[in-house]
Order: structure tokens, then C-alpha cells, then sequence
């Protein structure tokens, strides 16, 4: 048996790096116990640590996938439910967010959630720092919506910022996620110190790229360490990320502490502290929308593959419409359907 790690992984099967060099495994050699098409996150995935066993011909097999430390999660694209897996044992999720145009708070904040969900330390880069009129502000800015984390502002041009980041993520296993546009693949090209990833121009009216890069790759690092490059992401659904969203939001939640009800919605309740934060200016009104619409959108997701939850999210939309036709009856005497069970 020997040691790999997985450092690229396509349709026919993955490559890994081991101390004789790097081998590929097809799909078709791998057990059915290792990967299962039932379960979206149980692929090889980059950063995963696996044991491979040689084939007699030369060929080599994954033998098994040894547990993962961290995993970072999305649900599944389109209509499919589940998980998908992004990356493995990682340590920070570096979230891109291009300062070629206005950052959009609230795409910054959900994938800070998946890398709190994922159990990973995010750093947001605010790239193109040097197209930005006033890049430190920007970094204040973007600090009040993620608490927690890091913001560095880097510009590949110039060199900014790049020393600072390189050390955050020196032997440590890191992720880059974001926005097609958002200068991954630039980035990283930096940080390695070699044209690495292919890079294509920008739309200059509004910002957004291309997909350039096509798969998730893990590279070496020149100080230590590994770095996962990854396609643009268009839209990144949150899976099982409710401790990030709160991780997140902690200022939200810290105000939920003081609400009158332990299972306040903080929408309409008598006593509810995040409203009255917000009435006095102490809360943005955005940052408890933004917390309310991922909550409901990881509880969705959750429910989709859960039948015990989906079950009780139709006994709730029943309730609610019950409710409403009284209240309908009550006040305008239409003579709802109100007995309906």
C-alpha cells in the first residue's frame, strides 16, 4: 500500500501526488465501497488523502479514502439535491471578491458561511486593489460583514498585499473560491511565482469574466504548503452550513441573545431584540435579511434530502394557509375553506 494525496480529479479518473511520483487511478479501478453514486461527497475530491494498492500490470488502484479533516460543501448544481464536495482537508478557504467593481456583500457572506460550515479559517482577498479608488476602505468596509476573518486587499500588479497573504497561507492547505472575474487564476499564478493557470480579459463594462479555469487543481506553494485553484462559481447553494451562517452573522446573533422568544424568527415577534437593534441603527437591515434568506435557504436544502424535515415543512405551509384563510374569514366574511385538514 501507498500514501497519495489527490491533486486533480476529471471525469475518468484522478491523479495523485506519492513519494514515487505522480500516478493516475482510473474510475474503473476503483471499488464501488470508495466511491458511491448515492452519496455526492463520497468522490475523490483534491486534498483528499487516499491509500492506493498496484495493479499487476502497472496500474495502480484507490484502495480506500482515509476520513476527511475538513470538507468545503455546496448543494448540488441545478435540480440535484445533495452535496457536492469542492475540496479536502483544507485549512483556509480564500474567498476572491474583485474590487473592479462594487463587491456584493451578500455573495461574500455565503461563501464565508460554507468556509466556517466547512471548519476552515476564510480569508477574503479584495483582488485588483489597484483599480480601486480607495482600497482601505473597501477592507473596513468588507471587516463589518465578516467577522472573524482576515480581509487583505492584493493587487497582482503592483505587488500589494501579496507578502501578507503568502504567509497566511504557508504550510497550510488553502482553497480559492469566487466569482468568475474575480482574479483566481491571477492570483494564483502570483503566489506561485509562475504562469501556472491560464487568465482571460474581463467584460470592463461590468466586471465579469469568463471560466478560464476548468478544474479544481491542487498546487505547491514556493513557502509551503498547497493551494486549491477552482472554476468560477456562478451561484453556490449553502449545504449544512447553519453554524457558519451564525458564525457569520455573530452579530446578528449576538442581539438575538436579548429576544424575549428562544425560537424567535426575528421577523413580526413581540420582544424580538434584533428588530429593535435594527429600528435604533445598531443593525443594518441588509445584514438581517441576508442572514434570514440563507437560513431558510440552508433549511430548504436540508429538506430536500431529509424526509422527516420536508414532511414538517408541509405540515408548516399547511398551518400558515390555514391560518391566513381565518383571517381572511374573519375580516371580510369570504367563507374560507377553513375546516379543510
Amino acid at each position: 500500500m501507498v500514501p497519495g494525496r489527490v491533486v486533480r480529479v476529471d471525469r475518468g479518473g484522478c491523479r495523485l501526488i506519492t513519494d514515487r511520483g505522480p500516478v493516475r487511478v482510473e474510475h474503473a479501478d476503483t471499488p464501488a465501497g470508495v466511491v458511491r453514486p448515492d452519496d455526492p461527497t463520497a468522490p475523490p475530491c483534491p486534498g483528499d488523502w487516499a491509500v492506493l494498492a498496484p495493479l499487476p500490470d502497472g496500474r495502480w488502484r484507490l484502495h480506500a479514502l482515509l476520513p476527511r479533516r475538513t470538507v468545503l460543501l455546496r448543494s448540488g448544481a441545478g435540480r440535484r439535491s445533495g452535496a457536492q464536495a469542492l475540496a479536502a482537508n483544507v485549512d483556509r478557504v480564500v474567498v476572491a471578491v474583485s474590487l473592479h467593481a462594487e463587491p456584493v456583500p451578500a455573495r461574500t457572506e455565503r461563501l464565508v458561511s460554507l468556509a466556517w460550515a466547512a471548519g476552515a479559517q476564510p480569508v477574503v482577498v479584495l483582488t485588483k486593489a489597484d483599480l480601486a479608488p480607495e482600497p482601505a476602505q473597501s477592507v473596513t468596509d468588507t471587516a463589518t460583514v465578516v467577522p472573524g476573518a482576515p480581509v487583505l486587499a492584493v493587487s497582482t500588479r503592483t505587488g500589494d498585499g501579496l507578502p501578507a497573504l503568502a504567509d497566511l497561507l504557508a504550510e497550510a492547505t488553502s482553497v480559492v473560491v469566487g466569482p468568475s472575474g474575480a482574479g483566481k487564476s491571477t492570483l494564483v499564478n502570483a503566489l506561485l511565482g509562475r504562469e501556472e493557470q491560464r487568465v482571460s480579459r474581463i467584460r470592463e463594462a461590468d466586471g465579469r469574466g469568463r471560466h478560464t479555469t476548468t478544474s479544481r487543481d491542487l498546487l505547491p506553494l514556493p513557502d509551503g504548503g498547497v493551494l486549491i485553484d477552482t472554476p468560477g462559481i456562478r451561484g453556490v447553494g449553502v449545504w449544512g452550513a447553519r453554524e457558519g451562517i451564525r458564525r457569520t452573522f455573530a452579530d446578528v446573533e449576538e442581539h438575538a441573545e436579548g429576544c424575549r422568544f428562544t425560537d424567535c424568527s426575528h421577523t413580526a415577534e413581540p420582544g424580538c431584540a434584533v428588530l429593535d437593534a435594527v429600528e435604533r441603527g445598531e443593525l443594518s437591515g441588509r445584514r438581517l435579511d441576508g442572514y434570514r434568506k440563507l437560513l431558510r435557504e440552508e433549511a430548504w436544502e436540508a429538506s430536500r434530502t431529509d424526509a422527516r424535515l420536508r414532511a414538517g415543512r408541509r405540515r408548516e405551509f399547511r398551518q400558515r394557509h390555514r391560518v391566513m384563510e381565518e383571517n381572511l374569514t374573519r375580516k371580510y366574511g369570504l367563507g374560507g375553506r377553513t375546516d379543510r385538514r
